[in-house]
């Protein structure tokens, strides 16, 4: 793959260069240099020097160049170019250019940003081409109508071009890829691969993307022809080291922009969040989520705090209805000032108007998307500013951006901010539909956190749910695997007292009244199925027992012998020392009557026990000896004739 030379110099002010359009070799016509000055666009940026001129020379290009840079000019002015130098107009339905992109939002961004250049073109028509609207209807517009430009997501494409048969793809021109990378990292490798194959190789492509990975490096093999590879990298950035020191960095972030990190308790987070929208009051802004169920979650919550109230939030995420996303998109884009609550789906390709900040609440599960949610800021040759809130056990993060080209500095964490977790809590005491898209938040996001690529770094089972659960502003920790089967730490969390969760209320009152129609039936069905009565434990059946070993059985019988003897030579000892007299010593050794006189023949009975206890005392000795044993009972007994 060949590189391109190198592009005029910047100007000191900006990320525009030197070189004018209306100055470029090949010369573009007056009608496109008219479009691009009634745009504002008067001289090029890096990436549009270099590219412009090579696919106007018939070459191919694999574009790689940071966000922001001006990449859609860049296709969109040989696009056109190329089409006006046909010596005849097309045919309706003859296709001479195909755009892909992997968004519904970017794919209709490029055709709104290419209409002034379309119009100039006569005799040629254009069609957008997004999923989220009926296949037979498209279909039905495509046979009629025609188009000799398409614009779309790589999906929908397909399925046209699957089913179409009347639209002609042999005299196509030209073919341009753009957010390559993207493209291939959701997964349209199969619809790219047949979107190639139906196009002639005698064509001019472009392949633009901010980061090129071994996809696309693989996808320039297959869909280009010795391509020229055209790389604009940004200036080299002076980042904070330290106090006093500073060191210069290559970055892969646009030159205008700032971007800093903060390292906060996930409990303080929400309120740190809260304070630096408040600081920022009047700003356009960007807040990135994790999930779409985190957006639902915080674009409720936001509004009801006492610090917010009043600013326009809006809610944008890839699991909105295509009518509702294109709504919130024009709105936000529209505001002057506001808060739009997103997922990565706004991180690529969107040419929002005017951002000036962007605020990475969760760090993205791609490091690759980092530097595209803060690209949508300080676009062109402007400024803008970034920030990623951090948990303290993830500031090995800023090193690793650091080592990608993307430098940070660190921005204090004020400790005097306001505690909004009682106002969450208490707006979800009022609101069931607070608390129950809390608890759905919390569960996506802890999910979320265990797919990040750098699991080194995000580790999910250090994360402090305790902590994380008073952030998210929860009257209780959800039940879920990831807490029960798992030591996570549960510090930092106070609970709420005397609360039922299952008697708060929908403020919605239909909502709520469909509740208790579902708790109601649920209950009559209770009460008319029958409880299944409980198994009981089958009781195991006693082991027989095994008869003993006659060896077994002496030896039981021996120990009881030894056992009695042992008595009655206590007691013989009692009787010799005067602690019992003959009476009781009979009887103990049950020689005795039950009133405690002597029985007959108690001389003859009497002499015959002490002569056992003699026996037995002879016996313990002869026993004691083998185990030495002895010792220790003529020690005990001079002990007790001292102590006498």
């Amino acid at each position: 793959m060949a590189t391109s030379s190198p592009p005029p110099p910047a100007a000191a002010h900006g990320a525009l260069t030197e070189q004018k359009f209306l100055e470029m070799s090949p010369a573009l016509s007056a009608e496109v240099v008219e479009a691009l000055h009634r745009g504002g666009f008067r001289r090029c940026t890096p990436v549009q020097a270099a590219t412009i001129p090579h696919l106007l020379s018939h070459k191919d290009v694999a574009v790689d160049a940071a966000t922001g840079s001006g990449k859609t000019l860049s296709f969109i002015v040989p696009v056109v170019e190329i089409l006006r130098r046909r010596s005849s107009p097309p045919k309706s339905h003859e296709v001479l250019a195909v755009i892909v992109s992997p968004t519904r939002e970017l794919s209709s961004q490029i055709y709104n940003v290419a209409q002034p250049f379309f119009a100039t073109l006569k005799g040629v028509s254009s069609m957008v081409l997004v999923g989220g609207l009926d296949i037979k209807a498209e279909l039905k517009r495509v046979d009629e109508q025609g188009a000799n430009i398409l614009v779309g997501t790589p999906g929908k494409l397909c399925d046209v071009m699957q089913r179409e048969d009347t639209l002609d793809f042999k005299n196509l021109e030209i073919l341009i890829l753009d957010e390559a990378d993207r493209l291939l990292d959701m997964g349209f490798q199969k619809q790219i691969n047949f979107i190639l194959s139906k196009l002639p190789k005698l064509r001019r492509t472009g392949l633009f993307s901010a980061t090129q990975t071994k996809a696309v490096a693989e996808l320039s093999k297959a869909g280009l022809r010795n391509p020229m590879r055209v790389e604009v990298k940004t200036e080299a950035k002076a980042t904070s080291k330290g106090p006093g020191q500073q060191e210069l960095g290559p970055s892969k972030t646009p030159l205008g922009l700032r971007l800093e990190y903060m390292i906060c308790e996930a409990s303080k987070k929400s309120s740190q969040l809260v304070d630096f929208l408040v600081q920022n009051n009047g700003k356009k802004i960007m807040v990135y989520f994790a999930t779409c169920a985190c957006v639902d979650y915080w674009a409720v919550v936001l509004p009801l705090l006492n610090s917010l109230k009043g600013s326009p939030i809006i809610a944008y995420h890839g699991k909105m209805k295509q009518g509702p996303r294109e709504k919130a998109l024009a709105s936000f884009s529209a505001l002057s000032s506001g808060i739009l609550v997103c997922t990565d789906v706004a991180a690529r390709g969107l040419d929002i108007p005017s951002v000036d900040l962007i605020v990475q609440y969760d760090p993205p599960q791609d490091p690759n998307v980092f530097i595209h949610r803060a690209g949508r800021t300080a676009r062109y040759d402007q400024e803008g500013d970034a920030i990623v809130f951090l948990l303290p056990k993830e500031d090995t993060y800023v090193e690793f951006l650091k080592l990608r080209g993307v430098p940070l500095t660190e921005r204090e964490c004020p400790s005097n901010t306001e505690d909004v977790v009682p106002q969450i809590r208490s707006a979800a005491l009022e609101d069931r539909n607070v608390m129950e898209k809390g608890l759905r938040a919390f569960v996506s996001f802890v999910r979320a956190y265990k797919e990040h690529h750098c699991s080194y770094i995000f580790r999910w089972k250090d994360l402090e749910i305790g902590k994380l659960a008073m952030e998210y502003g929860l009257l209780q920790i959800p039940s879920m695997p990831e807490v029960k089967h798992h030591s996570l730490s549960l510090e930092g969390f106070i609970p709420v007292d005397d609360v039922d969760v299952t008697q708060i209320k929908y403020k919605d009152k239909a909502r709520e009244k469909q509740r208790k129609k579902a708790l109601k039936r649920k209950a009559e069905e209770e009460a008319q199925t029958p409880k299944p009565e409980k198994k009981r434990a089958r009781e195991k059946p006693e082991k027989p027992k095994r008869k003993k070993t006659g060896k077994q059985r002496q030896s039981i019988q021996t120990k009881e012998d030894l056992d009695e003897l042992a008595h009655e030579y206590r007691l013989l000892k009692k009787l010799k020392r005067g602690d019992i007299d003959e009476d009781e010593y009979e009887k103990l050794t049950g020689f005795g009557d039950s009133d405690g006189e002597a029985s007959y023949g108690d001389a003859s009975d009497l002499d015959e026990r002490k002569e056992r206890g003699n026996k037995a005392q002879k016996n313990l000795k002869q026993r004691g000896k083998g185990r030495g044993g002895s010792r220790r009972f003529e020690g005990k007994s001079k002990m007790r004739s001292k102590r006498r």
